[in-house]
């Protein structure tokens, strides 16, 4: 008996120690036939996927495209993940799809997929009437679960030492992980790795793929920096938006570079209210970005999942943090507090634990994953009237 969407979700586990990556596509060839695939941009790296996509997703579709756009994680609930048409999916469009899904799949099928896998396959059926698809890669690029179907674009954000039980451990395993998921065209974004590029070339040269670089003509970069003044975005949007605007250039997708003012990035360096902003970077890579797009010291609001490195980015993060306040997480992926504590002491950051109340006389960032992001609103939810 096929469960409610909600139910079926839930019983999955959101973690493996080990991925059968030959599964997800022998369920991708039991569901092709099914459906139809709109053209496809899938959007690879370790930072500023999920802006880049919102931003390319935002742009098409603002002009007249029917528009998907599948990134993950989610910070309140499943539906935003699964976007179309500036909004993200209602119970109802779940519900349709996964019984789509499910009866295409079969239940034992069904139930192998991982929770990732699953729920990508029903982004497939939920979009399957748009113009454009854009799919946000996972945790990787050549075996993640988005890199199953065909690709007109692949746009490689900034890479960098992320989930290295998975990647690899070197910049250079990690970033041929990921760009290894190339097909015909791939648009590499400004790195922070001279590596990234070098990789770049040898497989794209291997592939027989274009290779374009991220260039931001010097009247777009000012038009740009109007619109991130006025939406009070750091520098690195300014950079991912950029990169979404020569992606749909390299696909002939118009659009309207002022539709931007309408665009809401929540999560991502985002003002909640006047002193208070949510960020959900997790490595040093994004801390190192917030450091320059912060203009004065804040109180940080913060944890870490074990599979980071947060000692570093605490050490990033410190010449603009005040303090810290701890703030407990719940995540199997959770590192122990005393772990917390233990890296801000040899940073050298003065630190207490998040008590639900903050202080009007003070700037305060909330950082660390989305995980973070999610037990902070829970707890100011009234506080703050966030929408639920």
């Amino acid at each position: 008996m096929m469960q409610p969407f909600d139910r079926f979700l839930e019983d999955k586990p959101l973690y493996y120690k080990e991925i059968d990556h030959e599964r997800v596509h022998s369920a991708y060839g039991l569901l092709k036939p099914h459906i139809r695939q709109p053209r496809t941009i899938h959007v690879v790296g370790t930072n500023g996927k999920g802006s880049t996509g919102r931003m390319i997703a935002h742009l098409a579709h603002k002009n007249g495209l029917t528009v998907g756009h599948f990134s993950s994680p989610h910070i309140l609930k499943f539906n935003e993940r699964i976007w179309m048409n500036g909004n993200d999916s209602t119970d109802e469009v779940l519900e349709e799809g996964h019984q789509k899904l499910f009866t295409i799949l079969g239940k034992e099928m069904s139930e192998k997929l991982s929770y990732f896998e699953y729920t990508t396959l029903l982004a497939f059926v939920v979009f399957e009437d748009c113009d454009l698809m854009v799919l946000e890669a996972g945790l990787g690029g050549e075996f993640d679960a988005t890199n199953v179907c065909d690709k007109a674009l692949s746009v490689i954000t900034p890479i960098g030492i992320d989930h290295q039980a998975f990647l690899g451990e070197s910049i250079e395993e990690i970033a041929g992980t990921k760009i290894r998921s190339i097909q015909k065209e791939l648009l590499l974004a400004p790195q922070v790795y001279d590596e990234v590029l070098e990789i770049a070339q040898k497989i794209a040269d291997e592939k027989g793929a274009k290779l374009h670089l991220s260039l931001c003509p010097s009247h777009r970069m000012t038009e740009l920096e109007v619109i991130a003044q006025e939406r009070s975005w750091g520098d690195y949007l300014i950079d991912n938006a950029c990169v979404a605007l020569q992606a749909l250039d390299i696909l002939d997708i118009s659009y309207d570079l002022n539709d931007l003012r309408s665009l809401e990035l929540f999560g991502r360096f985002y003002p909640l209210t006047e002193k208070l902003r949510i960020d959900v970077g997790h490595n040093p890579l994004a801390a190192k970005a917030i450091v320059k797009a912060l203009d004065e010291k804040v109180v940080l609001i913060y944890n870490s999942l074990d599979d980071k490195d947060y000692e570093a980015v605490l050490q990033t993060l410190k010449p603009k943090v005040k303090r810290v306040e701890i703030i407990p997480i719940h995540s199997q992926r959770a590192t122990t507090l005393s772990e917390i504590e233990k890296a801000l002491e040899k940073v050298g950051i003065e630190y207490g634990y998040f008590e639900s109340k903050l202080d009007k006389d003070e700037h305060y960032l909330v950082f660390g994953s989305f995980y973070v992001i999610e037990e902070f609103l829970n707890k100011m939810q009234k506080k703050l009237n966030v929408p639920k």
